[in-house]
């Protein structure tokens, strides 16, 4: 009998343990990206490397801490110009840092660097598995910091592999089969840490999320992530839809958004973006505001707005 009791006791105290893991998990989530790139390996991803990446379905095996080497013949992948980088698996940031870091002030005050050491913020955002995802290392060094769109007569680059970049519009487009689930992330992550989606951005995401909607796998991925971080992403679990004008919940902000937000930058007037150098210009600040074509003119209501659709700001201004 007190054998039996022992046995007990030892199974309890397992599961507490356990559960507190769990618990402590939760709360905490990645303590960098570092640590989000090793638990997406062991808690995410584990057994989808016989699935295929994100972007061109391509297959890996798994290297290192939290890397891969990618199947390149699985999927009908061709080389367009990076050999070493086809050849492993990254991990996509599918909201680019440069994305949502442009809408901290740290970013403004010195780059990625400078936001990841002084604005938690960043840092939470910088390892939300949420937004993160396997692909083709050479997709991901095209993709680069472009905005998505759609772009139906863009040529094929990487062989079968269906996503598609345009390099001198700045855009890219992703392969139906992750279209859905990409517009998602972007609503999850401007609602929780108060990004700005342009109206154009909100329209296409919109659509793609009617058209594609939820797989059994992006269910699954939501699961395996809230066991790590704490919380879904509640645009694929279906607590929130968004719709244009949406109201951000900024959940995820844990210090006051900067007084020098993008998204509340009075500009006394519409900022100028330039269609084909993809810059722009304010009204006060920037000599060249009135000096492009009005063919290639599109304008913004805020630099947040300018900066979501892919454009930077002119180097002249002051």
């Amino acid at each position: 009998m007190h054998i039996k009791f022992r046995s007990l006791f030892v199974v309890l105290t397992l599961i507490f343990l356990a559960f507190t893991h769990t618990a402590t998990a939760q709360q905490q989530g990645p303590l960098g990206f570092a640590q989000a790139k090793k638990e997406l390996r062991q808690q995410v991803y584990y057994d989808r490397h016989t699935k295929g990446d994100s972007y061109c379905g391509c297959t890996w095996k798994w290297v290192g801490v939290s890397g891969g080497r990618t199947d390149l013949a699985s999927c009908g992948y061709e080389i367009r110009a990076q050999k070493v980088r086809a050849e492993r698996i990254e991990w996509e940031h599918v909201v680019p840092a440069w994305q949502f870091g442009h809408q901290r002030q740290c970013w403004q005050q010195g780059g990625r660097k400078h936001c990841k050491r002084t604005d938690p913020v960043f840092n939470m955002m910088e390892a939300d598995m949420h937004n993160l995802t396997p692909v083709v290392g050479e997709v991901n060094a095209d993709r680069s910091n472009y905005a998505f769109g759609a772009l139906p007569n863009a040529p094929a680059l990487y062989g079968a592999c269906t996503f598609r970049v345009d390099f001198s519009a700045r855009k890219a487009m992703p392969p139906e089969s992750f279209r859905g689930a990409a517009a998602r992330i972007y609503f999850y992550m401007a609602d929780r840490y108060d990004l700005t989606l342009s109206r154009q951005q909100q329209q296409l995401f919109m659509a793609w999320h009617r058209q594609h909607p939820a797989t059994d796998w992006e269910i699954e991925r939501d699961r395996r992530i809230a066991a790590v971080m704490g919380h879904h992403n509640p645009f694929v679990t279906g607590e929130r839809v968004w719709k244009l004008g949406h109201k951000n919940s900024r959940e995820g902000l844990h210090s006051k958004v900067p007084a020098t937000h993008p998204s509340q930058t009075n500009t006394a007037g519409p900022i100028h973006g330039n269609r084909n150098s993809r810059v722009y210009h304010l009204p006060k600040g920037c000599p060249s505001y009135n000096a492009m074509k009005d063919s290639n003119k599109i304008e913004f209501k805020t630099e947040a707005e300018a900066q979501a659709a892919g454009f930077r700001k002119a180097g002249n201004c002051r």
